[in-house]
């Protein structure tokens, strides 16, 4: 397991996040992801925003803004740009000009600009982003200019030099001199670049961008060495004919383009009978009755927002089928039940998320064990033993305590004899109730254990710390599975991830005699897909009937896997969140065997929120471990 950096810094998943959300918002698109890149821009045909790398070491308000302003213009901007003109400048650049990219980045530089505007115009609340954006840009392109002059890279010098002008606040502020050949230029430069202030459209804009290129031609002698803005090569005539954040949910088109005829033409099949499979498309009299489903079917002369009043004759729901509720009409009973959400247990509609759409699940049992995995386990749990035994007291009076705690002198229950201290205490105890039978542990625990390559050098002690909550919870009778996971990395593709999963301890025998040797069989193998991990867990435990669920995960850093090193820390937290938001509380133990860095600590947290557990020596393991499972059990106490 290895620590994934953007440009050496670790990714802020909560801060990701919320720049997915504001895209999927501000496009109204589920299928819109965003992600980091080198430069910002949106590719129309991955559906995905890339969010610039300029933005990284600031401080944490100046970088979320310029990460915000690049959502900004490519999820709203991107409707006020044309694509027939995106490609109208390509081939421009390619058939005309020699200087390519110094034309593609001014286009992309002025088209921006003029979006921003626009942007700005129809929500004033993003004004002070793009304020912080202008203001860092300026400082950067201002330096930039200055570095290019001292070097004679006069072509990189005078876009910077332009950026600087387009933004300054005073119209006396001009460009600098360069060379005699380019300074000659400036007045008409200036002169084109008033008009972009006017533009009202990218045709405009591309205008503009000719017209200067056209005069730069003949005096600029190379093209720019360094990118500052990204005009990416795609086929945009094809994404012009397309809608710009098309969602999953349009609709298909039939495969045959079929009308009902109106009236009769006397050899149709005439059912009287109400059927269950009757839709209003077959109402009108037809030869293809029986076969419409999603692709095939004809068209009516209904209006889409054609409706008609229900009536007591029409047929039952099959949600209400579903839900075991009677019908008045016809007896459905003998039909298999459609299954409905309110069926479903807790965690039904869990998903495993799209950056596991390809992941799929590979159960494994425990081997055989050995006479030498006994030996060990048996070392082990001698070397935990007193651990094991304090918390089984620690329960058993917590348990005895409960139940010989004094009913009587309680603020509401029965009345008691003892009235007189109504008249002579402010806040009188009158009241008792009877005994109650001694409360128990009603909770489930499961342990994730990653095993992944990167924990070679901390699985023995793992699988001590691993012992300890095992015998502890046999002990005191508390159900629990021990699972260990990773990814096969050999047999991994883009296109299909085996995951393993290992039940060295499952919950059916965790408290038998015999169980507990298994757990020996725990190795560091491959990958680690984390947020994969949870989701199936996950599921497994929402199945349970104990009130407390408990799902503590063990791993020695991020997520690392099979197209997963971007985006695993993101679907890690929403794994996490999607399990505590279902009632299972879920902690993270992480392990270590050097000094654990303040970066490492909040790459965890991210993932985990404030439930994460640091263990800088992984040989005080137990010592970590005790005091967290005896708070853990004490709170499972009913």
């Amino acid at each position: 397991m290895k620590f994934i950096k953007f440009n050496d810094s670790t990714i802020d998943s909560f801060l990701f996040m919320m720049l997915t959300d504001l895209a999927k918002t501000l496009t109204k698109s589920e299928e819109v992801e965003v992600e980091y890149g080198v430069q910002s821009y949106y590719n129309p045909f991955e559906k995905k925003i890339y969010m610039s790398h300029f933005w990284k070491d600031r401080a944490a308000e100046d970088m979320e803004a310029g990460l915000k302003s690049d959502v900004y213009l490519r999820s709203i901007g991107t409707n006020y740009s044309s694509y027939h003109e995106f490609a109208s400048l390509l081939e421009f650049a390619h058939h005309h000009i020699s200087h390519k990219s110094f034309a593609k980045q001014l286009f992309m530089l002025l088209e921006d600009m003029r979006i921003e505007e626009l942007i700005k115009h129809e929500r004033p609340g993003t004004k002070r982003i793009f304020s912080k954006r202008r203001n860092m840009y300026r400082k950067y392109f201002t330096t930039q200019l200055t570095l290019n002059l001292e070097r004679s890279i006069f072509t990189d010098a005078l876009f910077c030099a332009l950026y600087v002008k387009l933004t300054a606040e005073s119209p006396l502020e001009g460009i600098p001199a360069m060379r005699e050949d380019i300074d000659l230029m400036i007045p008409f430069i200036e002169s084109r670049l008033i008009r972009v202030y006017e533009a009202e459209s990218t045709s405009q804009v591309l205008n503009v961008v000719k017209e200067i290129m056209d005069g730069l031609e003949e005096v600029l002698d190379k093209d720019m060495l360094n990118t500052y803005f990204f005009l990416p090569e795609l086929d945009y005539e094809q994404a012009a004919e397309q809608p710009l954040f098309e969602d999953i949910k349009t609709a298909p088109k039939l495969s045959d383009d079929l009308k009902l005829p109106k009236k009769s033409d006397g050899d149709e099949d005439i059912h009287e009978e109400e059927m269950p499979t009757w839709h209003r498309e077959t109402e009108a009299p037809s030869k293809s009755f029986l076969q419409f489903d999603i692709e095939h079917g004809a068209k009516s002369d209904l209006g889409k927002d054609a409706a008609r009043e229900g009536d007591d004759g029409d047929q039952a729901l099959g949600s209400v089928q579903g839900s075991a509720q009677e019908t008045k009409r016809k007896d459905y009973s003998k039909l298999e039940a459609l299954e409905s959400r309110k069926d479903e247990p807790n965690g039904g509609s869990l998903t495993d998320g799209k950056e596991n759409r390809f992941a799929f699940p590979i159960y494994k049992e425990p081997k055989p064990v050995s006479r030498e995995e006994e030996l060990d386990y048996k070392q082990q749990t001698k070397s935990i033993e007193s651990y094991q035994k304090r918390l089984k007291q620690m329960i058993q009076k917590t348990l005895e305590h409960k139940k010989t705690l004094p009913r009587t002198d309680l603020h509401a229950g029965r009345l008691n004899n003892k009235l007189l201290r109504y008249f002579t205490e402010r806040n009188p105890r009158l009241f008792y109730k009877k005994q109650e039978p001694s409360s128990e542990i009603d909770a489930v625990f499961t342990l994730l254990v990653d095993c992944s390559a990167s924990m070679f050098d901390k699985m023995e002690e793992t699988k001590r710390g691993i012992v300890l909550f095992h015998e502890a919870l046999k002990s005191v009778s508390v159900p629990h599975q021990i699972v260990g996971f990773w990814e096969d990395t050999n047999d991994a593709t883009e296109t299909s991830q085996p995951n393993y999963f290992n039940t060295v301890i499952p919950f059916q025998d965790s408290l038998q005699k015999g169980a507990g040797p298994a757990i020996m069989q725990l190795e560091p193998e491959e990958d680690n897909r984390d947020g994969y991990a949870i989701r199936q867990m996950t599921k497994q435990v929402l199945q349970r009937r104990e009130a407390q669920k408990f799902l503590l995960v063990f791993s020695d850093g991020e997520p690392a896997a099979f197209g997963y090193e971007q985006n695993g820390i993101v679907d890690t937290s929403e794994a996490v969140i999607e399990a505590r938001k279902r009632g299972i509380e879920v902690i993270n133990v992480f392990l270590s065997n050097t000094e654990i860095e303040e970066s490492q600590m909040k790459t965890i947290q991210d993932m985990y929120g404030k439930y994460s557990i640091f263990v800088p020596d992984v040989d005080q393991l137990p010592d970590v471990l005790y005091p967290l499972l005896k708070k853990l059990l004490h709170k499972s106490i009913g």
